[in-house]
C-alpha cells in the first residue's frame, strides 16, 4: 500500500500586495524573501514548510478562520518591533490575555511567549498581566 500521508507543504495568504505583505512577515519571521513565481512571493522554507502570498484581487471578509501564533522571549518588545513594521494591536482580546495583532492588511496572529502556556476552561490565560 503507497504511503497515503498529507502534511502541509505551505501556507498560503491572500494579499492585496503580496510584495508588502511577504516582507513584513519576512521581517517579523526572520526568512527572507527568496522569489517570486506568477502571483506568488515565497519566503524562505523551513523546516519543510514554504510560507507563500498569493495574488487576491478582493479582501477577505470577516474575521480570519485560521491564524499565525508566533513565540518569543518578550512579547511587549516584540509587540513594539511590530508596530514599528506596521502592523498592530486588535482591541478587544484583553479579556483573553492573548496578545493579538493584525498584519499591514489585518490578518489576525497571536504572540506568545515562548515555553508552555497555562490556560483556563475558556482557553484564556494571562501571560500579559
Amino acid at each position: 500500500m503507497a504511503d497515503s500521508r498529507t502534511q502541509i507543504k505551505a501556507l498560503i495568504i491572500d494579499a492585496a500586495d503580496p510584495e508588502r505583505l511577504a516582507a513584513f512577515w519576512a521581517e517579523v519571521l526572520g526568512r527572507p524573501v527568496v522569489g517570486r513565481t506568477g502571483p506568488y512571493v515565497w519566503l524562505r522554507r523551513e523546516n519543510g514548510l514554504g510560507i507563500g502570498f498569493q495574488r487576491a484581487g478582493e479582501p477577505a471578509p470577516g474575521k480570519n478562520r485560521m491564524h499565525f501564533d508566533v513565540s518569543c522571549a518578550d512579547p511587549a518588545a516584540e509587540q513594539k518591533r511590530i508596530e514599528a513594521l506596521g502592523g498592530r494591536r486588535l482591541e478587544g482580546y484583553e479579556d483573553g490575555g492573548f496578545l493579538v495583532m493584525a498584519d499591514p492588511e489585518g490578518n489576525e496572529f497571536c504572540v506568545l511567549p515562548d515555553g508552555p502556556l497555562d490556560l483556563d476552561d475558556e482557553g484564556r490565560t494571562d501571560y500579559l498581566r
